[in-house]
């Protein structure tokens, strides 16, 4: 009876995912189609990547969900955990490079993720080499929205869109050390800028950072060639048998290590503070956040003056592409948490649903960190949140 019962079980667990399967299936392929209606090619990048580009480039989220192995080389490498850094690899050994590229991607993505399953179905698209920036990103956000308001209707469906370069011109002005200022970013990306702001750690003393083992190797990187520096620290991590900690590859772990040495005394001073949290505070219809933002650089003298430029253009395109701007949720502080990200980003959700059906952004910084100036921009549909929501 127990044998009987565990078939059973096992027999239905299998029902439920060829189901499952056959419902992302479906779905996925009315998005592959209307997304060629607009001119997207159906592409697709093997399931097993070198894991050193996620390690690199996709940011602290990415890096501690991987599924991580080797091959009989040593080279490590992971499932694909998304389709984006994959797409802009294949991109850049095409052959094509400079040239525009719409491609669409469906199939299984891989992250671990506690309480679900770590295999879901994910659709993307990827609007490479594009040279005019802002209506792309109108035109993407336009297909994405139509795709999901065609599988589950507007009804209670939030957009919500920012701008990173708003808040990296910000920084930049605000003339902080290199380290404060990538670490303000990173804590824009993961959620916890407001917590950074009330206490910042640039300036803290080791012992408050958690850092005291470590501070004679600290004081001894403190003044060392950046190349010879990340040399010694591969170096100790080598010879400790360490290739990754937590995701992070030894390159990455020396970095931070050196990040961390190099700290200076600065911390943000009040009126520093006072402008970031007055810029994060800004939220609303578009025309209303690019006019407050032109307010506080006036009244703080800083020149955002090109970057806001290029946020009103792309409103514009948001208008000729259908989008009734009242209804359009723009946040200066608005963010996605993947750290190539560096301009427009968007995310649709559900009103009250803790996770959005679709997301993206525009990424040139990642093909920047890979020696090459291509604009890009791309999406994902999560599609078992779409189908959920649909049913």
């Amino acid at each position: 009876m127990v044998m009987d019962q565990r078939r059973n079980s096992g027999a239905t667990r299998l029902a439920r995912g060829a189901l499952a399967e056959n419902g992302a299936n479906a779905l996925g392929a009315r998005l592959l189609a209307r997304f060629a209606r607009v001119g997207y090619a159906a592409s697709d990048v093997p399931v097993l990547q070198p894991a050193e580009p996620f390690l690199e480039l996709s940011g602290e989220d990415i890096r501690r969900r991987l599924f991580v192995t080797s091959d009989d080389e040593g080279e490590e490498l992971c499932l694909r955990p998304e389709f984006t850094i994959p797409a802009a690899l294949a991109y850049l050994k095409s052959g094509i490079v400079g040239r525009r590229a719409d491609l669409a991607f469906l199939g299984p993505v891989f992250r671990q993720r506690p309480g679900e399953n770590a295999e879901f179905w994910q659709f993307s698209a990827e609007s490479l080499g594009r040279s005019d920036r802002e209506a792309a990103d109108a035109d993407l956000l336009a297909e994405v929205h139509g795709a999901v308001t065609e599988e589950i209707g507007a009804d209670g469906l939030t957009l919500r869109v920012g701008d990173l370069a708003l808040f990296a011109r910000l920084i930049e002005t605000l003339n902080l050390s290199p380290v404060l200022a990538r670490r303000l970013s990173l804590a824009l990306g993961e959620g916890r800028i407001d917590a950074q702001l009330e206490a910042p750690l640039a300036g803290a003393k080791p012992e408050a950072r958690g850092l005291t083992r470590y501070s004679g190797v600290l004081d001894a990187l403190k003044d060392a060639d950046p190349r010879e520096a990340k040399a010694f620290v591969k170096d100790l991590l080598s010879l400790a048998g360490i290739s990754a900690v937590g995701g992070r590859s030894a390159e990455d772990i020396a970095s931070r290590f050196l990040d961390r040495a190099r700290e200076d005394a600065q911390a943000l001073g009040e009126e520093q503070k006072a402008v970031l949290k007055r810029f994060l505070a800004i939220s609303g219809e578009p025309d209303h956040v690019s006019r407050e933002v032109r307010a506080l650089a006036d009244e703080a003298g800083l020149d955002l003056a090109a970057v806001l430029d290029r946020f009103e253009t792309r409103t514009g395109f948001l208008e000729a592409r259908g989008f009734t701007l009242g209804k359009v949720q723009a946040s200066a502080g608005f963010a996605r948490n993947l750290d190539y990200y560096s301009g427009f980003v968007f995310e649709l959700r559900r009103a009250g649903a803790d996770r959005p059906v679709a997301a993206g952004g525009r990424y040139d910084r990642l093909f920047e960190r890979l020696g090459h100036a291509v604009p890009a921009i791309g999406a994902a549909i999560w599609l078992e949140r779409l189908a959920g929501d649909a049913a």
